[in-house]
């Protein structure tokens, strides 16, 4: 018999051989795999927001404005890229992205996700774009009001 598990971070069932970071590697590999691009971006600030470890506090903080100006302001990457290119140049920031021992971002309280990874990879590549799409507006709208 399997039994389940449960992140600690963004709270999807888990089985004994499937974690987050694992659903992760099969959405990247989907996006190479069937030339799926587009809402590559999302994909990683959902999983990486979702799981707030990964991030500095700044980078987290970053991250969080990041996902307001693709979902609400509807801002493609490449104008993204574009606009942010010296402010989040390594050489010029003073600030990390990722998160290093003794700083790790986390939120006050744990947002209440109604959608996480493993909902994504469940309903399969053919899905992909919309699932994906709709995982950014339901964290974007948890993270509404959380400090």
């Amino acid at each position: 018999m399997t039994s389940a598990r449960t992140c600690p971070e963004c709270g999807a069932n888990w089985t004994p051989d499937i974690t987050c970071t694992d659903l992760f590697h099969l959405l990247l590999f989907w996006e190479w795999e069937y030339s799926m691009p587009e809402v590559h971006h999302l994909m990683v600030l959902c999983y990486h927001l979702q799981h707030p470890s990964l991030y500095s506090p700044e980078g987290l903080s970053d991250a969080r404005r990041l996902l307001t100006t693709f979902v609400e302001n509807g801002t493609p990457p490449a104008e993204v890229r574009r606009r942010r290119a010296g402010e989040l140049d390594s050489g010029r920031r003073n600030w990390q992205i990722t998160a290093r021992p003794g700083s790790h971002g986390a939120y006050a309280s744990p947002p209440p996700w109604t959608m996480t990874i493993a909902d994504v990879a469940e309903a399969g590549p053919g899905c992909y774009y919309e699932s994906v799409r709709e995982w950014a507006r339901s964290v974007h709208k948890a993270l509404e009001g959380v400090p």
